[in-house]
This record gives C-alpha cells, structure tokens and sequence, in this order.
C-alpha cells in the first residue's frame, strides 16, 4: 500500500539552482537540494530531465544554489517555478551576481548562496541528480527564515510543478467534498485553489466570495490577477 499523502510530510528546502552565463542563464525552484559529502563539500540538485536549465548545467559544468527566504515574493515563485527559460528572462528586474564560474546567483529574496563545479551526473529516470563541489558561499540575509516546501504548500498554499520531483497527482491524494455553498477558484499559472470556505488568512478572511475580493488582488503564490482565475466546477 502506498499512501501519497505521506509524501506530503518529508522535509524540504525551497531553493533556485541556476545555470549559464551572462548571454545565456536561467533558473528554476528546486525543493531537491542536499548536501551529500562534507570533504570536499559536495551538494546535490534534482533537476527534470525537461527542465531548460538542465541542458545548461550539463554545457557549462557549474551551478548555483539560492536558498529563499519565507517571505519571497510571488513574481519569484511564479518566474522560476511556473514558467520557462526558453520564453522568458527569469532574472530580468532581480538583483543578482556572476560566480567565480561565471554562473549567475540570485539575490532577491535570498537568505544565502552557493556556488559549485559540477562533478558528477545521475541519471534517475525523469530527473537528473547533478553533483557539485563548493567553490564558495555567502550569507546575503542573516536575520530571514529559510522558506520551506511545507510552509508553501500549507500556508501560502501553493503546488507543485508537474516537472518537480515531488509531484503527486492530486487524484491520488486523500478527496474532500466540496463545500455546497462556497466556491473554488484555480489560478491558471500556478495552480493555486482560492477556496471562498477557506479565504486566504490572514488577509482575506473564511467566508469571502470570489467576487467580493479586492479588483487589485492577486494569486498570493505567483502574483496572476484574478482575470487568470477560472472556476472549479
């Protein structure tokens, strides 16, 4: 027997492992990251074999890691989580440095950084296990909270990218019986449920509507407007 739900209860970071250079770079969430040896220090990403940054990794040999911090903001969560390098510059408009390797970091909304030479490839199915050795680190906010894969899922309330090593397709989770009188809203970027039961704490509160919520609210996970919001049936 396998209960998806338990998967739900392991531990994880939130981070965004990026790759390149200054002509070509791009990045993505990862909540896969792990230190797996400490002489040397060697830390290890899961990246999907789909990803645009994998391809990236593998052509430059090096990558970073950016450790988020609890309040990173939507536009963050939304461009390296939700949407694709081949499209768009994810770092446009954030702050961010090139490594000793030329790779670039992310510092918005950064608790801190990590720059490794890749030094081993696993092939695990639909993802790829880099492993990297730490060329160097740096603390950018001592005083923030590291966000983490359990704080996002149940208080910010945001999902999982289908690409994600830890995907679970709803269907196989534990159902709940919608509300006859209340309403859901799916965010079509992200994938975030507005249930009107269950408002959106502390700002919105149980009980509020759909359409009685501010015209300049927005998805609280990638920051869409509410015209990006279709109903459930």
């Amino acid at each position: 027997m396998i209960d998806f739900n338990a998967l739900l209860k392991i531990s994880y970071g939130m981070y965004v492992v990026s790759s390149g250079n200054k002509d070509k770079k791009n990045g993505f969430i990862c909540n896969s990251v792990m230190q797996v040896t400490a002489e040397p220090a060697q830390f290890a990403v899961c990246c999907n074999k789909n990803n645009f940054t994998a391809g990236i990794i593998e052509k430059t040999g090096s990558f970073s890691i950016s450790a988020l911090q609890k309040d990173t903001s939507p536009e963050i969560l939304s461009k390296f989580g939700f949407k694709s390098g081949r499209d768009i510059d994810k770092f446009k408009g954030l702050d961010l440095k090139y490594g000793d390797t030329g790779v670039p970091i992310l510092l918005s909304d950064t608790v801190a950084v990590i720059e490794c030479k890749l030094k081993q490839t696993i092939d695990a199915g639909t993802h790829f296990i880099f492993i990297g050795e730490l060329i160097s680190s740096e603390i950018i906010n001592d005083s923030a909270e590291m966000l983490t894969y359990d704080y996002y899922r149940n208080f910010k309330k945001g999902f999982t990218p289908k690409n994600a090593t830890t995907f679970v397709d709803k269907s196989k989770l534990t159902q709940v019986i919608a509300s006859e009188v209340f309403q859901k809203y799916k965010c079509t970027v992200c994938g975030y449920i507005y249930d009107e039961a269950k408002g959106d704490e502390p700002e919105i509160k149980a009980g509020t509507t759909f359409k009685d919520l501010p015209d300049d609210w927005v998805c609280p996970v990638c920051g869409a407007p509410k015209s990006d919001f279709i109903k459930l049936q």
